[in-house]
């Protein structure tokens, strides 16, 4: 077995510090505002497994679908010699794309980056250890930071699953794929995973399941802030809502307070007041159609060459190259 190289480009206390930032700033705007990373501490990322496995959260079925019956043809498409993920490097479907690079006999190497030095080194362990013969390069760093430290070889192709691209507003959208096609040279590969624009309920109902798990990934957030900031959230006086805007196509979750409230967040020395109904938006996940993607694609620099969707025309997966 090959051992893994992690790259850390991240200090120890860097969660700390961005958190403390995040929730200074975001409380003290108007709306109120939390980014959707800070859902995924281990409780928060256990929520979100079991999400994925809800009847009525979908994506990650859809996307798993097209990756299992496209895999072939993604690798055949990008003969990448270099697998780069944003994001965890252990999934599924990451082991799909893996499997069948493996099987074109093109792949030398596989790039995860994540910003979790726990989740990036256990996965580039197992990795190494079930892919003998594969050089693992991990980077723990952030995608909105660090993608031009990314390693490998040419030709790259980087995948970035999961309608996660979604959590972006229009502007970051566009300041990510543009830092990405300036570290990719010409002819170089990006896989990207977007959930597509639907019946409204159905979105509505991935993102407010009956069984309440969603609901409380919502409210992990307020945890998360009463741990590690010695904060004094009542979680329990804060209701989940998914709500669908149909001029930004996308989904957007909020905590709404259901009394007028004081909150004390004692590491910031920061104290935050609620009126009764006021919300705290917690995340917006965007919908996409063909012809948008492949213009904001096109306005970063790529051209899409091969789109595949689910047989229920749920979620897209496009293929496209740097120019």
């Amino acid at each position: 077995m090959t051992e893994p190289v992690v790259d850390i480009h991240l200090a120890e206390d860097h969660a700390a510090r961005a958190l403390a930032a995040d929730a200074r700033a975001g409380l003290s705007a108007s709306p109120k505002t939390l980014p959707p990373k800070w859902f995924y501490d281990a409780r928060g990322s256990d929520l979100f497994e079991q999400i994925t496995r809800l009847p009525e959260y979908y994506p990650t079925r859809a996307e798993r679908e097209i990756l299992g019956a496209r895999a072939a043809e993604i690798a055949a498409a990008s003969q990448a010699h270099t697998l780069v993920e944003l994001g965890s490097g252990s999934s599924e479907k990451t082991r799909l794309l893996l499997d069948s690079l493996r099987a074109a006999g093109t792949l030398h190497q596989f790039v995860p980056l994540d910003v979790s030095r726990t989740a990036l080194l256990d996965a580039a362990a197992a990795l190494a250890e079930d892919y003998p013969s594969l050089l693992v390069h991990g980077v723990v760093g952030d995608f909105t930071e660090h993608l031009s430290l990314l390693p490998g070889e040419a030709p790259r192709m980087v995948a970035f699953l999961g309608g996660t691209i979604g959590n972006l507003l229009p502007a970051e959208r566009a300041k990510f794929l543009s830092s990405l096609r300036d570290v990719l040279a010409p002819g170089e590969w990006l896989l990207l995973g977007t959930d597509l624009v639907k019946d409204p309920e159905t979105v509505r109902v991935a993102y407010d399941d009956s069984a309440g798990v969603t609901a409380e990934f919502n409210k992990n957030v307020l945890h998360v802030l009463n741990r590690e900031l010695n904060a004094d959230f009542d979680v329990d006086a804060f209701t989940h809502t998914a709500m669908w805007d149909p001029e930004n196509e996308w989904i957007e979750m909020r905590l709404r307070a259901e009394r007028a409230m004081e909150v004390h967040i004692a590491a910031l020395d920061l104290t935050v007041t609620f009126d009764k109904d006021e919300e705290l938006h917690t995340e917006i996940s965007a919908k996409f159609r063909k012809e948008g993607i492949t213009a904001e694609l096109a306005d970063a620099g790529f051209d899409m060459t091969c789109w595949w969707t689910d047989t229920a025309d749920r979620f897209g997966l496009s293929l496209s190259q740097a120019v």
